[in-house]
């Protein structure tokens, strides 16, 4: 089995010899002159032989020296070629996102040609699902979900935060009159599966009605149903911007309630694709950050 002086060693000789300074190659190498010094100590200790002479301010290599460092000079760029190969591969394989729910139906279509036109967007390869996806077994390499923020195995950036209210139509506001919390019982209520209303009726402490009416599994039926005037559904904030804007929906009561669970944006530790997804999480949280500024201004 080969044995090699450590790698940074060798760095710091390659650097020291091309700069006839352990300070100058510090500089570069981002270390301290006495790390750099130390490494050379330590490099000269592994192969018996001195490599620098003090001239002045200068460490001038000795002949010896000098081959090495251009030896590890041609290994570096050797190094540097088949990484940025990699790097361009990688950059050219498709960035699998899977995608569902409020993202992928609501939020995300508008913003798609910002999105497909700016870099982080290149070989993007979006796949619309209502699950959790298995990231290994499917070859995905960013999903969206919702959820406390912790999953195995994964890195996660928190995207829209979930502050719930209830929303129903302006005929149902007008005709029931809704003063207080309590007052929601009297009201049919639209049920969803992962956002029960639970939620807003133990945040005032108040005693949840039975469930009665219909359920759904899919946030825009629920709300589709509450536009309709069916009843009053719990709503994120983040959901229901827009029918709140066009009076397509109101808000009976105010108050809300933050959930522990959030929409969040989660990738595999492990990813070879990491600057990329690092640069769609950024594109991201640049279009909230605007969305919120917007809101704001209003």
């Amino acid at each position: 089995m080969r044995r090699l002086p450590a790698f940074f060693a060798l760095r710091a000789l390659e650097a020291a010899a091309r700069h006839r300074s352990y300070s100058r190659a510090a500089e570069e190498l981002a270390v301290t002159h006495s790390a750099v010094s130390q490494h050379i100590r330590g490099l000269e200790s592994d192969l018996g032989a001195k490599l620098f002479t003090r001239r002045g301010n200068r460490m001038e290599p000795t002949p010896a020296a000098v081959g090495l460092a251009q030896d590890v000079r041609r290994a570096l760029d050797i190094l540097q070629a088949g990484v940025e190969v990699f790097a361009g591969a990688v950059a050219r394989e498709p960035l699998v996102l899977s995608v569902g729910g409020y993202v992928a139906r609501h939020w995300l279509p508008p913003r798609l040609p910002r999105l497909l036109a700016d870099p982080a967007g290149a070989h993007l390869e979006i796949r619309v699902e209502n699950r959790h996806v298995d990231f290994n077994a499917e070859e995905v390499d960013v999903g969206v979900r919702y959820g406390p923020g912790r999953w195995d195995g994964l890195d996660a950036q928190r995207l829209f935060p979930e502050s719930l209210f209830p929303v129903c139509s302006p005929a149902l506001a007008a005709r029931t009159r809704f003063k207080e919390p309590a007052d929601l019982a009297k009201a049919p209520l639209l049920h969803r599966t992962t956002r029960p209303w639970s939620l807003w009726f133990s945040h005032f402490g108040l005693e949840t009605p039975p469930i009665a009416g219909p359920v759904f599994d899919d946030w825009a039926m629920a709300l589709v149903a509450a536009a309709q005037g069916l009843g009053v559904a719990l709503a994120d904030e983040s959901l229901v911007d827009g029918d709140l804007a066009s009076g397509a929906l109101v808000r009976p009561l105010e108050g809300s309630v933050v959930s522990d669970n959030a929409i969040y944006m989660v990738w595999r530790r492990d990813t070879r694709k990491l600057s990329r997804i690092r640069a769609l999480r950024d594109w991201l949280l640049a279009e909230i950050e605007a969305d919120q500024a917007g809101l704001a201004s209003r």
